[in-house]
């Protein structure tokens, strides 16, 4: 996997209150279903080499949002950059956490997961998870999870992108429909995941 390079899906402006609630719904999930202190998304800003906290749910919601951090540093630096996830279990001992760059947030996670956000075989963010509870992060499976909920959550939001102008059909009704087609999906996989159907 590779970072975008014609990075198309637009960041959320300040009026589209449909992505921002997208986003949010992708972090809500993910804390929820891994039972972690902490979620957040990134998206890659490939022309200022950044990577932009987009969604934050748990710690640090109230003031990360917006914030930008070098696309090569810490975990979902590395995430970014390989397209792979991963689970670290003891930050403490871990080469790759950048402990200055967490302490700036405000919250130094114990442990964490994150995924890369794919679509058409390019990285746009990193959907991260902090301090997931032990039995979330038990194992391989766990991992592939999260890496599954990341790509619906890449997909969903490919959904969700405003069609560009001129486009057959755009408007307010396909961008609506478009939304509730990307929150469902979101729904659909937080059933799945849980086990409800």
């Amino acid at each position: 996997m590779t970072p975008r390079t014609d990075l198309t899906l637009p960041f959320p402006a300040p009026g589209d209150a449909a992505r921002r609630e997208l986003l949010q719904s992708v972090v809500d999930v993910a804390r929820a279903i891994f039972g972690a202190a902490a979620s957040s998304v990134f998206l890659l800003d490939e022309e200022a080499d950044e990577l932009v906290f987009q969604a934050v749910s748990g710690e640090g919601e109230e003031f990360l949002v917006g914030r930008r951090f070098p696309a090569g540093r810490g975990i979902a630096g590395w995430v970014a950059v390989s397209g792979e996830p991963m689970v670290v279990d003891d930050l403490s001992s871990d080469s790759s956490f950048d402990r200055s760059l967490a302490e700036s947030t405000a919250y130094v996670p114990d442990a964490l997961m994150a995924a890369p956000l794919i679509s058409d075989s390019r990285v746009l963010g990193v959907l991260e998870v902090l301090d997931p509870s032990p039995q979330a992060r038990s194992g391989v499976r766990e991992l592939d999870l999260l890496a599954m909920f990341a790509r619906q959550a890449a997909a969903a939001l490919r959904v969700a992108a405003p069609a560009p102008p001129g486009a057959p059909g755009t408007g307010r009704a396909l961008d609506g429909a478009r939304r509730e087609d990307a929150l469902q999906l979101l729904g659909s996989l937080e059933r799945l995941l849980r086990g409800t159907g």
